[in-house]
């Protein structure tokens, strides 16, 4: 929070409303009295005796040097050394502790003396210049200083009220001593106030504009009052209150909250006539006051120690607005010391007052039928998993992790390599630290200006950024922006894109507040939970264990409307821009050392959009390129955590332990995601927060053998083939010779060519741009991994709108490529056991993606083949026989030959300690959602929901069908159909079978084609596009024979022709198009993520460790088994739902049951829609139970 600084100058500045910048960028305190009189006090500080002494300086060298001109015209320069001599060393005397004799000058030495003459005055004009600056530089501070003391008297205390009886009895009781208007007269004027500017509001035209337009409005009205509040500027947030107040268009955005705010506000300075004038303006606008108004009027009376009479008739008038007295102590969150002095006010009216304990809510009790095992009483069988980490260590993250937040930020060194340290690149790390050093400085200039310029609106009684830009400190702020300079890309970034993320992070860290010690001690006792070394009365779920604790939740803070995140996030830019110049030799060697600005604005067009980007100079970033730094800087919440996290308990609490966090990820600034959540009972979210707080209670670790390999491959020009991208230095350059883009000039090149041309340039800056973000990415992964090396770490869990989890770390999880999941490990093992080796050559030989359609016990046969390639591929990855690499995940498949390498070597392979993660894949998940929604036994078969010996691959069996397509045209003469002999493979055609169900066009279909026949080398590339358009014809043919009655529910059921959306709260009409290609996709995303969370909270019942990626299943190899078990029981689970019916019922009252709008004829064709629910065919789920290779 801001520091509120008092003037001392002999001037009596007063209360200066301005917060504590950066030492020496403003009037230190106090030094200013000696410029208004004869200070001559004894106990001036030794700072403001310097000052007097610089300006009594400046006098006598501005006479001396007068003097000393006026003699030279005389020819008397003799004389003038003697006298300026005998001058200045009385003036400098007091300096040195006392007078001293001047110095006498030699005999006949007068060609010397004109000399030194000439010497001295030099010496007196250069001594003159500094002072005269100095003096311009006090006086600038001085005026500064001036206008924030003026603030107190430019700030409204007293309202304009418009009611006249109030207005009369405000200005009655102004007069008078400072007394409560709790006394008869005042009081029935204030009981009487609602009801008659009730009446005349009603009487007022009820169009007042649009109603969002004006939540808008009150929104950012609210959030300055919120910040006015934390940076300590109350006085400012009453001056506004009482401006807009005060002009009746503008009282009508004012709500009850925003008067409680301030009015709370001035009881906790315990400033009862300010608060009187809140409470006076209340009522003056016909608003009721609630249980929070008087708290907050007996919360100051407590701290005023006002007389019992007052508080009586304060507690009368509460109750006969209908208010209970108990509830200012049950309903309204209070801190202990303001609960402390409402209590006290109130006991001297009522003595005997015992305030009620809070209520004890009811016990919550999840219903669904699917959770009624999770959350039945506690079974003797249960054994929930426990950290392999003791209390005191556990104790000792924490501390990590509150550091690591507290500071908001992080430097980690770059995996990058160490460039040579030549004159080059010394002499542009000294070029770039003298440039941050002016930049820091002029950044600090600049934010002040800002500060003024916003503070000046606000006087006026406009809504400012001003408390906003207050709200962290000009230290902070800086930084923030410095590491944005660093941060932004050689092509810049959208403005738009940049003021958000700005905005943003200022609106973050304001929320890191004094709640640590508090949070210290909860969080010490949670651990109890989870520490290998301790125990607790009864196991529990996290989340119930923390609420148990009795932990008060703090009250959720709503977030700044988007126009005031942007707003600010803009005006910080455009300091940043203000103020980060170069001197323009940087650009050109040659140029005058003039100024210029390291970044500018540019403007572009995306997506037929023209937007405004901002880009930094060319000579900046060819700057940063030769310095080469070695640092690279992440927010917090960007990185994992060192602790397990905080458990998930409501939609906005839970993962980080200071670092706001939504458990439901959604665009900035739309709100009805999060509305729906606060409205829904806390009940009915117990399963989505157990879950997301099980998947982030896993430890994990780095693998340090693969990121050691990974590290040599990236810093020698990268691997693209393996993963590993590749420097820009390897990125294509633009053609030469006769394809060369000047040639596009020359009249003789045909409109053809140049088309080429321009294409052909187009490819390789794709391409350029691709391998630099690609890079960029595996630079921050690998930075984190190697910074994360023998550390243990967390990943905090949270959900998009379907469920679908995700890491809240965006550069280092394992939802990422390969390479990324086989950075990773689990920080605690298990013993293989008798089957977990088994389960490890399994993995392996699925990551290698050669035998899908055999059998367990033949993948096992297969590994024990090739353990001589295995363990070759274990002890020499680089130099030996490198089988590794041919696999589908080569990256993974080397992780597992490493684990399989120690267990076959362990004396006891069983009793083997595996840290390594075995995954289970889902067949085509969305088509098994599919074929157990229709009961569709073709489909079912074809997905494994149906026992067999051999697995069934719907992606080779799709490719298999293609082929026999292809070979069918190809004896007809179709050319394409002839090239592509040869190239139809399961890979090929996998990523669009998989996406099929999830609503992809034809289009996207053949993008992803295309993509892998440019893979394909011996693939003829002028036939990609031709044969990419004949291929995603014969996948969906082959799809629509296979899966018929699977496709009667995506197409004709209902869900794909769902477009109908209520705009009652919108003013723009959906778009039926994307409302109906996305419908099918988001469902059966809700469904999969869905069975995810019940298998994980099963999976946690059974102590099992279990983390997902989507589909995909990970455990210890040791536990793969029960974790088959529990997936499949829980598919037959929920699929034994109504889940069909459930949604047409939703739907149905969701759309059609608005009386105004049923006998529509668009209501009743929808109703038709959604009351025709599919029949379902005869496949019996019970079989799921028994199909091995449902996960597998």
């Amino acid at each position: 929070m801001s520091a509120v600084r008092w003037g001392r100058g002999a001037a009596g500045f007063g209360r200066a409303l301005w917060p504590a910048g950066t030492p020496g960028l403003l009037a230190e305190e106090g030094a200013l009295g000696g410029v208004w009189g004869r200070k001559r006090s004894s106990t001036a500080s030794p700072c403001e005796q310097d000052r007097r002494k610089d300006w009594g300086h400046a006098e006598l060298l501005e006479v001396l040097k007068a003097r000393v001109r006026q003699l030279q015209a005389e020819g008397m320069a003799e004389v003038t050394v003697k006298r300026v001599a005998k001058r200045v060393a009385v003036a400098r005397a007091p300096e040195a502790g006392g007078a001293q004799p001047p110095r006498q000058a030699p005999a006949g030495a007068k060609g010397a003396a004109a000399t030194l003459s000439s010497r001295w005055a030099q010496k007196l004009d250069s001594d003159q210049q500094l002072m005269q600056k100095r003096k311009q530089r006090l006086e600038g501070k001085l005026q500064k200083r001036v206008e924030k003391g003026a603030w107190q008297k430019q700030l409204r205390l007293e309202p304009r009220l418009l009611s006249r009886k109030l207005a009369s009895q405000l200005q009655r009781w102004g007069q008078g001593a400072p007394r409560s208007p709790w006394e008869e007269q005042p009081a029935q004027l204030l009981q009487e106030a609602p009801h008659r500017l009730s009446s005349e509001a009603a009487a007022a035209p009820a169009d007042r504009g649009p109603e969002s337009r004006l939540e808008g409005q009150q929104q950012r009205l609210l959030s300055f009052f919120e910040c006015c509040l934390l940076t300590g500027h109350l006085p400012l947030a009453h001056h506004v209150l009482v401006t807009h107040h005060s002009k009746s268009q503008q009282q009508r955005l004012l709500t009850l909250s925003m008067y409680n705010m301030v009015m709370l506000g001035w009881a906790r300075q315990g400033s009862f006539k300010e608060l009187t004038y809140v409470f006076f303006m209340l009522k003056d606008a016909g608003l009721d006051p609630d249980l929070q108004s008087y708290a907050a009027a007996l919360q100051c009376m407590g701290r005023l120690d006002q007389d019992a009479g007052t508080i009586r008739r304060c507690l009368k008038q509460m109750a006969q607005d209908g208010l209970q007295l108990q509830g200012l102590f049950t309903a309204v969150p209070l801190s202990a010391e303001e609960r402390a002095e409402l209590l006290r006010a109130v006991r001297k009216a009522k003595p005997a007052f015992t305030p009620p304990r809070p209520p004890v809510p009811p016990p919550q009790v999840n219903t669904s039928p699917l959770l009624r095992e999770i959350y039945a009483k506690q079974d003797p069988a249960v054994s929930y998993p426990r950290l392999h980490l003791s209390l005191k260590e556990l104790q000792g993250l924490f501390q990590q992790q509150l550091r690591v937040e507290m500071a908001t930020t992080i430097t980690v060194e770059s995996v990058e390599k160490v460039p040579l340290l030549t004159k080059e690149v010394l002499h542009a790390r000294k070029t770039l630290a003298g440039l941050r050093t002016r930049w820091r400085t002029a950044l600090y200039r600049e934010l002040q200006e800002t500060k003024e310029s916003e503070a000046h609106a606000a006087r006026e009684g406009r809504l400012s950024l001003f408390p906003y830009l207050c709200l962290l400190s000009e230290k902070e702020v800086v930084r923030m922006l410095l590491q944005t300079l660093q941060a932004l890309p050689a092509q810049g970034e959208s403005l738009l894109f940049l003021a958000h993320e700005l905005g943003l992070r200022v609106f973050k860290r304001k929320q890191l507040r004094n709640e640590v010690q508090e949070l210290e001690q909860r969080y010490s006792k949670y651990l109890h939970l989870l520490a290998s070394d301790t125990q607790v009365a009864e196991p529990c779920l996290p989340r119930q264990h923390w609420e148990a604790l009795g932990v008060p939740e703090a009250p959720h803070e709503q977030p700044w409307p988007m126009s005031v995140v942007v707003q600010l996030g803009k005006q910080l830019a455009e300091v940043l821009v203000r103020a980060a110049q170069m001197p323009s030799s940087l650009a050109a060697p040659r140029s005058p050392g003039t100024l210029i600005p390291v970044l500018y604005h540019v403007y572009s067009f995306r997506s037929f959009r023209q937007i405004g980007i901002l880009k930094p100079h060319p000579a900046f970033t060819q700057l940063l390129e030769t310095a080469a730094e070695r640092t690279l800087t992440f927010e917090s919440t960007d990185v994992p955590m060192l602790c397990p996290p905080l458990p998930w308990t409501s939609p906005h609490s839970g993962a980080f332990l200071l670092s706001p966090t939504k458990m439901m990820r959604s665009v900035e600034g739309s709100q009805q995601h999060q509305l729906l959540l606060e409205r829904c009972p806390p009940a009915e979210l117990h399963g989505a927060l157990d879950a997301l707080t099980q998947l982030g209670n896993c430890a994990w670790r780095v693998n340090g053998r693969v990121l050691d390999l990974v590290l040599q491959l990236f810093a020698d020009k990268g691997c693209p083939r393996l993963g590993v991208p590749a420097p820009p230095s390897e990125a294509p350059r633009p053609p030469e010779g006769r394809r060369a883009p000047n040639r596009c000039l020359l009249p003789e090149v045909s409109p053809a060519e140049k088309a080429e041309m321009r294409r052909e340039l187009a490819r390789r800056l794709k391409v350029a741009r691709e391998m630099q973000s690609l890079r960029a990415d595996a630079l921050y992964r690998l930075s984190l991994a190697r910074h994360l090396r023998h550390r243990v770490f967390w990943l905090p869990h949270n959900m998009d709108f379907r469920g679908r989890t995700y890491p809240c770390s965006p550069h280092f999880n394992h939802l990422g490529s390969d390479l990324a999941r086989a950075l990773l490990e689990f920080a605690q093992g298990r013993p293989l056991g008798p089957h977990g080796l088994n389960w490890l050559k399994i993995h392996l030989v699925n990551l290698t993606g050669l035998k899908k359609r055999e059998s367990l016990q033949a993948r096992r046969d297969y590994a024990d083949e090739l353990m001589e390639d295995i363990l070759d591929s274990a002890d020499r990855p680089m130099t030996g026989r490198k089988w590794w690499m041919e696999a589908d995940e080569p990256w993974q498949a080397l992780a597992c030959c490493m684990e399989v390498a120690r267990a076959v070597r362990a004396p006891d392979p069983a009793a083997y300690v595996s840290h390594f993660p075995v995954h289970q894949d889902g067949s085509c998940n969305g088509l098994q959602h599919y074929a157990a929604l229709g009961r569709d036994s073709a489909g079912a078969a074809s997905v494994n929901l149906l026992p067999s010996d051999l697995p069934q691959d719907v992606y080779s069996e799709v490719a298999a069908q293609v082929e026999v397509f292809r070979r069918q045209d190809a004896e007809q003469g179709v050319q394409v159909a002839q090239v592509l002999e040869g190239f139809i493979s399961r890979k090929v055609v996998k990523q669009t079978v998989m996406t099929v169900v999830y609503g992809v066009t034809r289009y996207g279909g053949r993008l992803q084609i295309e993509k892998r026949l440019r893979e394909i080398h011996d693939f003829p590339q002028d036939f990609v596009w031709e044969a990419s358009h004949y291929l995603v014809r014969q996948v969906f043919n082959s799809l629509q024979e296979m899966f018929s009655g699977t496709r009667s529910i995506q197409i004709k059921g209902g869900l794909q022709s769902l477009t109908f959306s209520s705009s009652v709260d919108t003013s723009q009409k959906p778009n039926t198009l994307k409302q109906k290609n996305g419908f099918p996709p988001n469902f059966i995303h809700s469904l999969d993520s869905s069975h995810m969370m019940l298998t994980a909270l099963h999976c946690y019942r059974k102590g099992l460790t279990f983390v997902s990626v989507h589909d995909c299943f990970w455990t210890h190899a040791a536990d793969v088994a029960v974790m088959n078990q529990v997936c499949r029981e829980q598919f037959v689970r929920l699929h034994s739902q109504p889940i069909l019916h459930n949604l047409s019922r939703f739907l149905i009252e969701r759309f059609c049951s608005d009386p105004r709008t049923s006998k529509s004829i668009w209501v009743s064709r929808l109703m038709d829609t959604l009351l025709s629910v599919p029949k379902t065919g005869t496949f019996n789920l019970e079989q799921v139970k028994h199909s091995t290779y449902f996960f597998s």
